[in-house]
């Protein structure tokens, strides 16, 4: 039922594809090693497989996605909660990762058009990511979700996410300074 728009359009141009479906198939991927991933081997049983160097340093490194979704005030005196969000951010962030590498190797078998309806294949990529978590939710709801569900609100789900990825300031012209782009510890980067 997913491979239908906006998650995947058999006649939209690859780089709509992946930043759509590709980034959803990368996310469940990443899943295997976030914060919940980390604790279950090739089997399946409840062991922690990582290395106690590799593990501590993904929890600093997930340290920054909590800091970063405790920061994004859903509304006055209410902000996400990033202990509770943080294996679903960090796949999301995985996932948009991997999608744009495999995006990148595709542009070297297939070269897509430079500008489709004004945008560029990076800008569509990202639009893309953007269009497949659109959503209207009511402040009340709003409130609900940011207490009990471990998804982090679409706005921040695209927002907190593509704003640390350089590829995404790059394919929109960012500059130091602009609202969507981050630096020092607030760029967070898992793997």
């Amino acid at each position: 039922g997913i491979l239908q728009p906006p998650f995947f359009d058999a006649h939209a141009d690859a780089a709509c594809n992946y930043g759509g479906i590709g980034a959803v198939i990368g996310h469940e991927m990443t899943h295997g090693f976030d914060d919940q991933g980390c604790q279950y081997d090739a089997h399946g049983n409840l062991k922690n497989w990582w290395t106690p160097k590799d593990f501590a340093n993904f929890k600093a490194r997930a340290a920054n996605i909590i800091y970063e979704y405790d920061h994004f005030q859903v509304e006055p005196g209410l902000y996400e909660k990033g202990k509770l969000v943080t294996g679903e951010a960090i796949a999301d962030l995985g996932g948009i990762t991997l999608a744009w590498l495999a995006y990148q190797q595709e542009q070297k078998i297939h070269p897509p058009a430079p500008l489709l309806d004004g945008f560029t294949p990076a800008q569509r990529f990202f639009l893309a990511y953007g269009q497949i978590w659109a959503a209207n939710v009511r402040p009340k709801f709003a409130r609900l979700l940011t207490n009990v569900d471990p998804h982090p609100l679409p706005n921040f789900r695209v927002n907190g996410t593509v704003s640390n990825l350089p590829a995404f300031w790059e394919a929109f012209g960012l500059k130091p300074g602009d609202p969507m782009m981050r630096s020092g510890k607030l760029n967070c980067k898992i793997w």
